[in-house]
């Protein structure tokens, strides 16, 4: 009896071992894992998050444009290959949220870019706030402030739209000389609520009038018809109207604008820098105004130079202000990660806090307290079917 005990014994010990140097080695594995997926690697990856399918994959095509020439140019930082990872927000806010968690949790990117869309990179600004790893971000051109606000990873190379609606209505009350307005607002999408917000506040200001805004129209993120609408705003007595929204309905905007008869000024915002505003509403496109980004005519620094010679090299056409912004947003990740000589994604962070006058092809980047780049507006029109630029407004 005493002999089998002793067995069992020996037994319960040896499985016991065995069992105990599975799991270290299993803990051994995982560590290894995590770091060939993190600093230890001959790579370091940045994430990008951006619409490559859905109704706003024209914008997200641009910006990943700007980013796949930025790599080709600088492939490489303290040494190790930069590799892009590249998820879908598939035009979806709680996609964009999925991605954003893919990108940080399975992915484990140092830092992200995205997107085109303020609704998108809003939704995925909760996940990159709360993560455990801290990855910082650098939005493109979303200009919507919530996603900045409160938020310490979330930065953005382009201006805010309390800027660029202040821009436009000064341009419709001082330069259309409209005292009256009509708005046709996308409510389904952040950026443009957001956008006529700003506008109709310094709009009152300008005019001293609580009802220079003469009526309110609103539409549903992939709506084809808007003669309803139109129909009412022609009633309405306005003397221009603004109409921020994503480029494929705005264009249907102008489009139906034109066969209604409409001859008002139709004002808008940087989502139109789109070839596809001019191929949907063709001819109806002639004279629409916006604000956005950047203009080819402005070589802002050295950056700007090689930006549209590499890009026309490459491309063989003119950039739009998004592709410029997303050139930017990569160099600017490359030069954090440079100046925190580290892939920890919280030392690139405080580098990024830390940015002075970094020279953009689309300009000079300071961040306020917010995380917002500090830059002038464009303004163009469409004229003889491309875009044109007509002048810049400095921020106050």
């Amino acid at each position: 009896m005493k002999r089998k005990i002793a067995l069992l014994l020996v037994f319960v010990l040896m499985f016991a071992t065995f069992a105990a140097g599975c799991a270290v080695e299993k803990v051994d594995n995982e560590e290894k894992q995590e770091s060939s997926n993190s600093q230890d690697s001959d790579v370091i990856k940045i994430g990008v998050f951006e619409p490559l399918t859905g109704p706003n994959a024209a914008g997200g095509a641009l910006e990943k444009e700007g980013i796949e020439l930025a790599k080709e140019l600088y492939p490489e930082v303290l040494g190790k290959k930069i590799e892009v990872v590249y998820v879908d927000n598939k035009s979806d806010k709680v996609e964009a949220a999925n991605a954003a968690t893919k990108l940080i949790d399975q992915e484990k990117v140092s830092v992200i870019i995205g997107s085109w869309g303020s609704g998108f990179s809003i939704s995925a600004g909760e996940v990159i706030k709360k993560s455990e790893r801290k990855v910082p971000a650098i939005g493109t051109s979303c200009t919507n402030p919530l996603v900045t606000k409160n938020n310490d990873y979330y930065f953005r190379v382009a201006f805010v739209d309390p800027f660029q609606g202040k821009v436009m209505a000064n341009y419709a009350y001082k330069e259309v000389g409209a005292k009256k307005v009509a708005f046709i607002i996308e409510k389904t999408n952040d950026y443009a609520v957001g956008l006529a917000k700003f506008f109709e506040d310094t709009y009152k200001e300008l005019t001293g009038d609580e009802n220079a805004v003469v009526y309110r129209a609103y539409y549903q993120t992939g709506d084809q018809d808007f003669t309803a609408q139109l129909g009412n705003i022609k009633e309405s007595g306005a003397e221009a109207i603004f109409a921020p929204g994503n480029f494929t309905e705005s264009a249907l905007i102008m489009k139906q604008a034109k066969e209604l008869g409409i001859e008002l000024p139709i004002l808008g915002g940087d989502t139109w820098e789109t070839p596809e505003v001019i191929e949907i509403a063709g001819e109806a496109a002639e004279g629409v105004v916006f604000s956005t980004f950047f203009d080819v005519n402005a070589e802002l620094t050295d950056t700007t130079t090689e930006f549209l010679e590499a890009y026309k090299a490459k491309y063989n056409k003119e950039p739009a202000a998004v592709t410029a912004l997303a050139f930017d947003a990569y160099l600017l990740a490359l030069d954090a990660i440079k100046r925190a000589n580290s892939t920890d994604p919280e030392a690139i962070r405080d580098a990024l806090e830390a940015t002075k006058d970094f020279p953009g092809a689309a300009g000079v980047v300071n961040f306020d307290e917010n995380g917002d780049a500090v830059k002038a507006a464009v303004i163009k029109t469409i004229k003889d079917g491309k875009f044109t630029y007509l002048t810049t407004v400095e921020p106050n």
